[in-house]
């Protein structure tokens, strides 16, 4: 049984089935799906959240459905993940995003992935969490900065399971470690300055 965050504006839980259809929408959206080889279609959105339910039966942690506290309005996802494809920095963890439109632009992915990432550190003592998107998702990119991740261009990789010669086949990979973590609270507080 995995665990409900939450944050002063945001639920981070496990999902419902009225999260099915909401999820769908925002998956066949080309502008929120961009930076991705294809928009889903409704089976393959359905069986996306299949698998994530799979994953916090194996894991106790997964992509968390996001929901506005107070209104209950489901606006995506955030959460950690265990990738299973061969690259230089796996095995490891990431964490990751994926909102609606109507959410972008209000910090919630932000928020929701530095509660996720005090879930990683404080509660499941991992020693680092990884994140990786397209060389072109710069709005990706600004949340892994956002919550503390750094970033060496020498760890960017091709994605292997991206055909050769697609345009986001080239990733970035962020990281940020436990002691990184640790190092950007605030001395005697609990308290992140950003």
């Amino acid at each position: 049984m995995a665990v409900t965050l939450r944050t002063d504006r945001l639920l981070l839980r496990r999902w419902k089935d009225a999260d099915r259809e909401p999820f769908a929408a925002l998956n066949a959206d080309p502008e929120v799906m961009e930076h991705f080889p294809a928009p889903l279609s409704r089976p393959e959105s359905d069986a996306l959240i299949d698998r994530i339910e799979e994953r916090f039966d194996e894991n106790g942690f997964g992509f968390w459905a996001l929901e506005v506290a107070g209104t209950g309005e489901f606006i995506g996802f955030a959460g950690l993940w265990v990738p299973r494809f061969h690259a230089h920095f796996t095995p490891a963890v990431e964490i990751g995003w994926r909102l609606a439109r109507s959410a972008w632009g209000r910090g919630y992915a932000t928020e929701a992935a530095l509660r996720a990432l005090g879930f990683a550190f404080d509660d499941r003592a991992l020693d680092e969490v990884v994140s990786f998107t397209s060389l072109g998702n710069v709005r990706s990119q600004a949340v892994m900065k956002r919550i503390g991740m750094s970033h060496d261009p020498s760890d960017d990789f091709d994605h292997p399971l991206v055909d050769e010669g697609h345009r986001l086949r080239r990733h970035v990979l962020w990281r940020i470690t436990a002691a990184g973590w640790a190092a950007k609270v605030l001395p005697g507080t609990d308290v992140r300055p950003w």
